[in-house]
């Protein structure tokens, strides 16, 4: 799933080509992706122009000329293609080496601007979503997601409040939007080792300082990640030559039954909360 750094890669590329360009036509071949009547979204997008594009966690948020908000979700495994006839970039779930800039099967939003370049949403097991809200519902959206690393709200006061007043595991909680916006599976078992934390210790058994730690970690692996543009199109190199690289730089994830890069004991696998889970048993406490 595409998580914060990658979301915010997506936004940053697409805001270079996306703003002042008007939305001539939109074809919706999966109506249900779409959570409006079908009608509505049409009227509310079509022949109205991007101003704006925004991020909250994982949600990216298009910001319309007429005070509507087109919000999107890529969930598992989303994807958004811009292609022009100079430009093509992508960005959400990786599909291997070679990433389509034209429509496919799983294509199943388009939309066609005024200098006929086109916007693909992709979406292979279609738990993503599409919504136009106005700006009394954006306001509402926003205030149910968390506190969110790099942004004004992450205070270390907060965070210690979060998780003092939980008896959840912590990797669970990190994992949890409604407390903490835009941290996924692969940032949480990064975040945590870098901190020295088990990924199962319970929230409100953890020091001041190991919280501390936790909040250095969080806001430190997340700006890596979106300097490195992210992990999930590892293997893609998009029209400017620049490809998400931090997959290079995972400690843990991914890498269970491997040697830890720091005290080079095995690094153990488990499920938690149904999730893969990667950690040091020496490194982390």
């Amino acid at each position: 799933m595409p998580e914060l750094p990658e979301v915010e890669t997506i936004r940053q590329d697409l805001k270079k080509y996306l703003i002042s360009k008007k939305i001539k036509n939109i074809e919706i071949v999966l109506e249900r992706l779409v959570k409006n009547k079908k009608n509505e979204f049409l009227k509310s997008l079509k022949n109205k122009t991007v101003k704006d594009i925004r991020r909250v966690g994982k949600l990216i948020i298009l910001e319309m000329d007429n005070a509507k908000y087109l919000l999107v979700h890529l969930k598992m495994t989303g994807q958004l293609v811009y292609s022009s006839k100079k430009t093509n970039l992508a960005g959400g779930h990786s599909t291997g080496d070679n990433p389509e800039f034209e429509r496919n099967k799983y294509s199943y939003i388009i939309f066609t601007f005024d200098d006929d370049s086109k916007l693909y949403f992709n979406d292979m097991r279609t738990f993503g979503y599409m919504k136009v809200v106005n700006g009394g519902e954006l306001v509402e959206t926003i205030e149910s997601y968390g506190i969110e690393p790099l942004q004004k709200n992450f205070r270390i006061e907060k965070l210690k409040e979060i998780i003092k007043s939980r008896k959840i595991n912590i990797k669970n909680l990190l994992l949890n939007q409604k407390l903490v916006a835009g941290i996924g599976n692969i940032y949480a078992d990064e975040i945590l080792f870098r901190a020295g934390v088990r990924p199962d210790r319970i929230a409100n058994t953890l020091s001041d300082e190991e919280i501390k730690k936790i909040f250095n970690s969080s806001n430190t692996i997340i700006k890596k990640a979106i300097k490195a543009r992210g992990t999930t199109f590892n293997n893609y190199v998009d029209a400017r030559g620049k490809k998400g690289s931090f997959v290079k730089l995972l400690q843990v994830y991914g890498r269970g039954g491997e040697q830890c890069n720091k005290c080079k004991n095995k690094l153990t696998k488990i499920k938690l909360n149904g999730r893969g889970t990667v950690y040091c048993s020496q490194c982390q406490k």
